[in-house]
């Protein structure tokens, strides 16, 4: 267990000091985005689609402040829609026919990999491009496709899968942070 908790401080030294100007620059870009009306789309696979599921959930619902609920969607939890599009158009589709159906843009997407390769969220990442969304993602190390392929990204140096979950919940929270500041509802 101690080599698991040297991982994360080392994980938040090498990684999120370095991320916080990025994380800044996303939470004012992000409250521009939701003052013209724009929406949040967020995806990932396993545990980082718990992270992306978390995110939406800080932003629908409240995580410091009192604000007005803010649209931000986990693409991974519309059941019906997805098991549908896997069923139809195979797994690498699952989120790119979702962000065709809803994604508009001046939209955002937030694209989560610890791998920064899973097939579905490179295509998400794509497609969100086609359609004129601001692509960001929060990857594992890099280099990768998913890194290269969006608008921005905040890749995470760290060798074990779970510390690099672990940074994106960091991220996360720093993103809602960033965001209510930019909304000018931070306490």
């Amino acid at each position: 267990m101690e080599e698991h908790f040297d991982a994360l401080v080392s994980a938040l030294g090498r990684n999120i000091r370095p991320a916080v100007a990025r994380v800044l620059s996303w939470g004012e870009q992000l409250a521009v985005a939701y003052d013209h009306g724009g929406r949040l789309f967020v995806c990932g696979n396993g545990g980082s689609a718990a992270e992306a599921q978390h995110l939406t959930a800080e932003l629908t619902g409240r995580f410091r402040a009192e604000r007005r609920p803010l649209s931000a969607i986990s693409l991974h939890a519309e059941t019906s829609s997805l098991t549908a599009i896997v069923n139809d158009y195979g797994s690498d589709e699952m989120f790119a026919r979702q962000l065709r159906a809803h994604g508009r843009p001046g939209d955002v997407l937030i694209a989560l990999s610890t791998s920064g390769s899973s097939a579905n969220v490179v295509a998400a990442a794509k497609t969100g491009h086609e359609i004129g969304l601001a692509t960001w993602a929060m990857t594992g190390p890099s280099p990768n496709t998913l890194a290269a392929l969006c608008d921005d990204a905040i890749p995470i140096e760290a060798d074990a899968v779970s510390t690099v979950q672990e940074m994106h919940l960091v991220l996360v929270h720093a993103l809602c942070t960033a965001l209510e500041a930019a909304l000018g509802t931070d306490s």
